[in-house]
Order: structure tokens, then C-alpha cells, then sequence
């Protein structure tokens, strides 16, 4: 069993954390933390020191400290907590620029010899690791993700916060579901009657639009689909915006302003936590680049004959100016300007030439049959050809949600968008106008077999004062999963929950 060690001297050295050591250049100060790993060679000690905000590699040269100082430490068990003293010695050759000149060290609890920690620097197969999840979350990349995923949510919730947005959080317990397409989780309610966990707060927020405006949900949701894939969780965060009056160009504004300034934030706060997880700088710094070659890009890419045939039409009032950093002017609940990085916009046609002409180069292993869904694959290669995300649009109503609205020009479409991120990881926002005539999405509601008495309320937004109004949603475990380029969702939340695991 670990031991608990009662701390028997005071330090007068101020307490500090590892990412703010830069502010005490040549001082001496006190970290609390643990001791993540131990390297001895002859009389020198080097002990590297984590404290949830990074990692430092302490210096303990055996003629500088105390013989109890110097054998504490080198009979040290890894994952003890402690409190260490030192100089803080800026050294270029150290991954933080810094090393700490150890003076004097206390321990607060050591961990057994007989239990040691079990996730040491050697390998370890995922399922072993995910098992340990919980002692897992301490190395070095995975609470480099964990501090990256919470400036996303933050970031994402600023965006809105700073835009005119209200947050109205939907309820989590619903009584049918948002699309009638995914699977759900179902539990028992009272009076015998049914209720499933929420895979959407959408439905609901299209009613706080229409009383405010603007708002935005962010919560957790679920879905039931027995999905074995790296891009699946089964319950996993959502942040979903809803705006009246604004119509699906519009809504390719909002979505492009809101990762513009998700991934500019990033770049601002984790540049170090970016390189211990291994990402390559570079492709987040290109997405958020301005580059007037980017339609032209797409243009011969998607095979299209002229340079607006890549992209919609935009009026002046679209394209007006934007705020530095990217961010829309708060104009109201009609318009959201374009960011100056523009990404790249296919339409759904576009994207299928796209996709044949890359078959017949052989740059596909499977045909993709005009009219279907796109696949995984197709995905990966349509994003491979741009450093931005990109935005497919007017995909084949026959395929998408009862609520998404009809193209005027072909109501075969759906005024829709999907946001796919660069370098092959898929989808990351979904979005679409809705439907805001009450005869048409009744009709529709009908046609998918959904039960009328539940959609009622939802109907009921139709009948008074209805608008055009948009939304999408994005998952910010796969917008993590592609700014840190992780091979898998699971590694995106603190305790994944998937289709064979609900433990720890």
C-alpha cells in the first residue's frame, strides 16, 4: 500500500506551476506535483517533475544537495507526489527551455514498490491502457490533449458568447428523436411512457431562435449505433448554434468564422502541448492563412469551367468587412460576414466529379455512385486536396433529415452543409436551412414514418410567425481529433464511452 508522508519543513520559495516558470528566470520557487520519471547517472539525479501543466527535468548533482535530499529522491517511486524546490535555469537544449537546479525536496505520499504505477514509458496495447484510463490521463500527450480540448470548448463557446449569442441549453431527455434516422438510447419513464437520451439539442434551440434570435446550445449527447469506427463515440459534446433569419450561405459564413477563430485560439495557447502531442504546426497554421488561390484551387479540382462555379454566389453584403481575427460584426440575426481565409465550397455535384475523376486516375479504390451518401474514403480523399476545411453543400435531400429545406433551383437538394477537416478526418460540422413552412415539413414528417402527436410542438414553430433559419452542429471530440491529428476519438475525451467499453 502507498505511504503518506507528513511534509516536516517549509519552503519560503514562492509556489508556481511549470508553465509560468518562463516569469522566474534564475529564481528560486517550489512546484507541487509528482515525479514522472527518474534517470541516474553515477552522482547525477534526473528526475522530470509534472504538475498538470507540463513537464521540467530537474538537475540534482549529488554535491549540491543534502545526502537525505539526494537518497529521497533516488529511491523515489514513480507518480509519488511531492513538493520540490529549485533554480529555474533557462536551457535551450530542454523541449521547455527550462530545467530546474533541484535544492530540496518533500514527500507526500509514495507510492509501493510492491504497486507500482502501471503505465510506465514502454509500449502498451490500447485496450491495457484504456483499462487504466484513469492513471493513463497523467502522461505527458494525453493531458496535452485534455488541456487542448478545453480551450476548443472554450473557444467555441467565446465565439458565440462574443457574437450576440444566448446559450439555452435543451433538454437531455426527450421524447422522440432529432433526425429518426440514429439509433437511441431508451429508458423508462413515468407512467409507463418512454424517453430517450438526447442525440441533438437542435429541435429545441430552433424554438429559443425563433424568442431570441440567436442562441446556441453545448452539452453532451448521445447516440446508439453500434459504430466500431475511430470517428464514433456513443455519448460525446456538442455545441450547436441556431440563428432566424439567416439562410444556408450565410450559415458557410458562421461555421468558417467559428473554426477560424477555434483554431487561431489554439495556435495562440498550445504551441508546446501541440508538439508534445505531435501535430504538425504547420497544417493548423495554413487553415487559418488567407489565401487568394484557394477558389482557384477548388475550381480545378472540381473540374468546374469557370471561377464562380466552385463556389456560391456571395452579395456585397456577404463579403462586407469582417473584424480582426476573422470575427463576423454583430449585425444582427441576418448576416454573418465572410472571414478573409475563405474556405474552399463544393457542391455536392462538384464533389461526385471529383470523386470520378480521381476513380479513373486511380486514385480510388471504389466508384462513388452519384445519388449515395459520401463514404469514409471518399471523405478523406475529397479533404486530402486542400490544407482548409472544406464545404460540401446541396447534397441529395433523398438521403438527409426530414427538417433540412429544399433547394429552390432543385428540389432534389437540400440546402445543407457538411464541414470536412483536412488531412482525411472526415466531418467535424453538419448543418442545413430548415424547412419554415408548416404544409411542407409536415409532409415530411409524415414521409419518414415519424410520429406526428410527438412533432407537434415542433410544427407548432411554423404556425407562428415563422422565418428561415439555420444551424449547425459540430462534435468537439472530432474537432479535437483533427486539431491534435489523433488516429482515434477515443483519446479525445477523458473517459471514452463506446460500443465495448463504459469502464472506468
Amino acid at each position: 500500500m502507498s505511504e503518506y508522508v507528513t511534509p516536516t519543513s517549509k519552503t519560503s520559495a514562492p509556489i508556481t506551476t511549470i508553465s509560468s516558470l518562463s516569469a522566474h528566470e534564475g529564481q528560486t520557487i517550489t512546484l507541487r506535483g509528482w515525479l514522472y520519471n527518474l534517470r541516474a547517472s553515477g552522482k547525477l539525479l534526473f528526475p522530470i517533475f509534472r504538475d498538470g501543466t507540463g513537464t521540467i527535468q530537474g538537475i540534482v548533482p549529488k554535491a549540491a544537495v543534502s545526502e537525505e535530499v539526494f537518497n529521497t529522491l533516488k529511491e523515489l517511486t514513480l507518480e509519488s507526489s511531492l513538493t520540490v524546490t529549485g533554480k529555474v535555469r533557462a536551457d535551450s537544449r530542454a523541449p521547455s527551455g527550462y530545467e530546474l537546479d533541484v535544492e530540496s525536496i518533500e514527500v507526500l505520499q509514495r507510492v509501493h514498490e510492491d504497486t507500482p504505477f502501471p503505465i510506465s514509458l514502454k509500449e502498451h496495447g490500447v485496450d491495457f491502457l484504456m483499462e487504466h484510463r484513469h492513471l493513463w490521463l497523467r502522461t505527458p500527450r494525453q493531458s496535452a490533449i485534455l488541456r487542448v480540448r478545453a480551450t476548443i470548448m472554450r473557444a467555441a463557446a467565446e465565439y458565440f458568447d462574443t457574437n450576440g449569442f444566448i446559450r439555452t441549453d435543451p433538454p437531455i431527455l426527450t421524447p422522440n428523436a432529432c433526425e429518426g434516422t440514429s439509433e437511441l438510447f431508451e429508458m423508462d419513464y413515468f407512467d409507463d411512457d418512454k424517453a430517450y437520451l438526447t442525440q441533438s439539442g437542435q429541435l429545441y434551440i430552433e424554438a429559443t431562435a425563433l424568442a431570441l434570435g440567436k442562441v446556441y446550445s453545448f452539452g453532451p449527447t448521445f447516440r446508439a449505433e453500434k459504430s466500431k469506427t475511430r470517428r464514433h463515440l456513443t455519448e460525446f459534446w456538442m455545441i450547436e448554434p441556431e440563428v432566424a433569419f439567416l439562410e444556408l450561405d450565410g450559415l458557410m459564413n458562421l461555421a468558417e468564422g467559428f473554426i477560424t477563430h477555434i483554431v487561431t485560439r489554439v495556435l495562440e495557447s498550445h504551441r508546446a502541448d501541440l508538439k508534445v502531442i505531435g501535430k504538425d504546426i504547420a497544417k493548423l497554421e495554413a487553415v487559418i492563412a488567407p489565401d487568394s488561390s484557394i477558389e482557384k484551387n477548388a475550381v480545378i479540382l472540381s473540374g468546374a469551367k469557370n471561377p464562380e462555379a466552385a463556389s456560391p454566389a456571395h452579395t456585397a453584403e456577404d463579403l462586407s468587412a469582417t473584424e480582426p481575427g476573422g470575427r463576423p460584426h454583430d449585425s444582427g440575426t441576418s448576416t454573418f460576414t465572410n472571414p478573409p481565409n475563405r474556405f474552399p465550397r463544393l457542391s455536392y455535384d462538384e464533389a461526385h466529379a471529383m470523386l470520378e475523376e480521381a476513380y479513373k486516375a486511380g486514385k480510388l479504390e471504389a466508384p462513388h455512385k452519384y445519388g449515395d451518401d459520401f463514404g469514409s474514403p471518399d471523405e478523406t480523399y475529397i479533404s486530402s486536396q486542400f490544407s482548409k476545411p472544406v464545404m460540401i453543400h446541396r447534397y441529395p435531400a433523398a438521403f438527409k433529415a426530414f427538417y433540412m429545406q429544399p433547394d429552390p433551383l432543385d428540389p432534389t437538394k437540400a440546402l445543407c452543409v457538411d464541414v470536412l477537416a483536412p488531412e482525411g478526418y472526415g466531418e467535424i460540422i453538419g448543418g442545413s436551412q430548415r424547412i419554415h413552412d408548416y404544409d411542407l415539413l409536415k409532409s415530411r414528417i409524415e414521409q419518414h414514418d415519424l410520429p406526428l402527436a410527438a412533432f407537434q410542438w415542433y410544427l407548432d414553430l411554423r404556425k407562428y410567425g415563422s422565418v428561415p433559419h439555420s444551424g449547425f452542429g459540430m462534435g468537439i471530440e472530432r474537432a479535437v481529433a483533427w486539431i491534435c491529428g489523433l488516429d482515434h476519438v477515443r483519446e479525445t475525451i477523458p473517459f471514452a464511452r463506446t460500443l465495448n467499453r463504459i469502464y472506468p
